[in-house]
């Protein structure tokens, strides 16, 4: 006997048409996907689903993913029916809903709460931002590794069911044809993550027109081969089929993935099966022939029938809260019990950080050959993870040249699920991606690699930026001084363009003080991602009782020597920061006058007040010398309209670094003249 009833047909159509109306009121918008998905949707939040509208931040709900996340109104239909209570940016839940009725109605509106892409910032219940097809994947990928480290290293005997949830998502096409899907999946399959369910809408059809054009292959076998449970339903409609494979799934030894052959635009007369039910409104006249299909009445806008909303009440949400009543009864045990882990996972969900968790950061003494920045970037980093348990990451396949590999904390594996080691494999994209979901389900995730490569995960860092998450990510490889790899591994115009995203902190710091300053800025910022840029060669670490403390680091800039009325000022990051101080003291041989100023953040100086700005480099002192191993562009900023800039303006060459610096001109005497011709002499 069938479990489903004509009610929930009729929820089913709530969903579609609420999506309808949505984009046709906007006139923006993809009506076909949330109207050949509806059914699939409801199913899983209705019947399986493990979320309590309620309490929207319950560590241990299962989370929902998106990853098409043009199908934005599929999202947001569900959240208004499950009544999900809205939650502030401190994270306190409100008793209002967090979707209105009026706020469907305002779909892709400015300021309204449901963008034409779901973006967790904005709106409870949407778990992680989405709209660059198949990072949603890479997002799912990462929660299901956070849940499985939090039952590995938290988990006790007796208190399992506090780690249990689940994480289920949904993509598309595009999500298959987007290598980033196919990176973050061949990773789930390698580590058997059997608490990921992901349902393939495959309903053959893109912007362009039927995927024939340009997709043939077999995705089911190509996740078969990855290492995941396949299982098909052939009926977006099969309401039965669709709950047997999500049953299924949750029962598996390994991830599983549910192709499901949908219908886009199910139920329109003239836009169903075509791409004309994708990327625009149905129009006034298909809406109507489509509600008429559905048996709906034809001049209905934003109908929700009665029993509609009762129907998730006692669904998804008579469930959920049983769920969590159980899971704070357990958890109140478990802190009785286990009250450091407790206060642990407590301060995890903030953000915060345990006491003491500075007290192992090294201070490096004064060393005139010093060491590379990757170098005390590891230890840094090592120190930290002594202090904060649920630092979390890896390389992507780079740890012996990154240093980021954490001593004696082993690996993240089926074999050990507390390893804090991830193993990401060469798969920058998704890497970031996976970062993203880790760091969504509140570890503190990093990454690492060649600053180079950062091109090739750089749509995962701006999605950080964009959702406020304080992910890490370690560049080594920093400039020209990869010496003889040449111009397809000397990074050029990846700092500034790193520096150009908003709401992205970068960092290039100068020596090994100046790496332990920036690793405490990193670990205590809750709402920005970081960038740590890193040097591959040594360089001096400064004696600090002769200059000013790294701690000035913190301000994003600050003057190195005790230089009160400069002639000129040399501003220089990173291993720059020691050739601007040895050109300075050749400076001052002749008279000259020059303060040098660190700048390895420009983000965190503009942040400090115009006085400090000021007191930093004066703005009457016009004779300025930038140095970086970079592009040029963007330090007009700092050189005013008379400076020097001496940078890079082409792509470097292969040759060793000594000849390089030569060549392109990063050396003591090029920036003495520099100098010397700023101040007239």
């Amino acid at each position: 006997m069938s479990t489903f009833t004509a009610l929930d047909t009729t929820a089913i159509n709530t969903i579609r048409t609420l999506a309808m109306d949505a984009v046709q009121k906007a006139n923006s918008g993809h009506p076909g996907a949330p109207m050949g998905l509806a059914p699939v949707a409801y199913t899983l939040w209705n019947k399986f689903l493990n979320y309590d509208p309620a309490d929207p931040m319950w560590p241990n709900r299962d989370r929902f993913v998106l990853s098409n996340g043009h199908a934005s109104m599929l999202t947001y239909s569900l959240i208004h029916l499950a009544q999900i209570k809205n939650v502030d940016h401190d994270g306190k839940v409100h008793d209002e809903p967090s979707l209105p009725i009026e706020q469907l109605q305002r779909f892709r509106q400015l300021n309204s709460k449901t963008p034409g892409h779901p973006e967790n910032e904005y709106t409870a219940g949407v778990e992680t931002t989405t709209g660059p097809l198949g990072t949603g994947v890479g997002n799912a990928v990462g929660m299901a590794i956070a849940q499985k480290w939090r039952a590995g290293y938290y988990g006790r005997p007796g208190f399992e069911p506090l780690f249990e949830h689940r994480v289920y998502a949904i993509c598309g096409d595009g999500c298959m044809m987007e290598g980033v899907a196919s990176e973050a999946a061949s990773l789930a399959g390698h580590l058997k993550l059997n608490n990921l369910t992901l349902i393939y809408d495959d309903n053959g059809i893109t912007i362009d027109g039927h995927t024939h054009l340009a997709f043939s292959e077999d995705v089911a076998k190509r996740f078969e081969a990855y290492g995941w449970n396949v299982l098909r339903v052939n009926d977006g409609n099969d309401l039965e089929g669709m709950a047997n494979a999500i049953a299924a799934s949750k029962t598996a030894d390994r991830p599983t993935l549910i192709v499901l052959k949908t219908v886009i635009g199910y139920g329109s007369p003239n836009k169903a099966d075509t791409h004309g039910a994708h990327g625009e409104p149905l129009g006034a006249d298909e809406i109507k022939l489509t509600k008429k299909a559905y048996g709906w009445p034809e001049d209905s806008s934003f109908l929700v029938p009665d029993g509609v909303y009762d129907l998730f009440k006692s669904g998804i949400g008579a469930r959920g809260a049983a769920a969590r009543a159980a899971w704070q009864k357990l958890f109140e045990e478990y802190t009785a019990k286990y009250p450091t882990e407790a206060a642990e996972l407590a301060a995890m969900e903030k953000r915060d950080l345990p006491a003491g968790w500075d007290k192992d950061i090294p201070v490096f003494p004064a060393d005139p050959k010093g060491l590379a920045t990757r170098e005390s970037s590891g230890t840094v980093l090592n120190a930290l993870a002594k202090t904060v348990p649920w630092i979390v990451g890896g390389s992507a396949d780079l740890n012996p040249s990154t240093k980021t590999f954490l001593k004696d904390k082993g690996v993240f594996s089926p074999k050990n699920w507390a390893g804090r080691n991830v193993h990401f494999g060469v798969r920058e994209h998704g890497m970031g991606a996976i970062m993203n979901g880790m760091a969504l389900s509140k570890l503190r995730s990093y990454g690492s690699g060649f600053l180079i490569f950062s091109d090739y995960g750089r749509p995962p860092i701006r999605l950080a930026a964009i959702m406020g998450l304080p992910v890490l990510y370690v560049f080594t490889h920093d400039s020209i001084g990869v010496g003889e790899d040449g111009p397809t591994h000397q990074p050029i115009e990846q700092l500034m363009s790193l520096r150009a995203m908003p709401n992205l902190i970068v960092i290039r710091p100068g020596d090994a003080n100046e790496v332990a300053e920036a690793y405490k800025v990193a670990v205590q910022e809750k709402h920005h991602p970081v960038v740590l840029a890193m040097t591959r060669q040594a360089l001096p670490t400064l004696d600090r009782s002769k200059y000013n403390a790294a701690s000035g680091l913190a301000k994003g800039g600050y003057a190195v020597n005790n230089v009160p009325s400069p002639d000129v000022v040399l501003i220089a990051t990173g291993s720059e920061l020691s050739l601007a101080l040895d050109a300075s003291d050749k400076l001052a041989a002749e008279g000259i006058k020059a303060r040098v100023v660190s700048l390895p953040s420009w983000e965190l100086f503009e942040k400090q007040d115009k006085s400090y700005r000021d007191s930093v480099i004066p703005p009457d002192v016009k004779a300025r010398v930038c140095v970086e191993m970079g592009a040029a562009f963007g330090w007009e900023r700092y050189a005013g309209t008379t400076g020097a800039i001496i940078a890079m303006r082409s792509f470097g060459a292969s040759a060793p670094l000594k000849d390089l610096l030569k060549h392109f001109g990063f050396t003591v005497e090029a920036v003495v003249k520099a100098a010397k011709e700023q101040v007239g002499k």
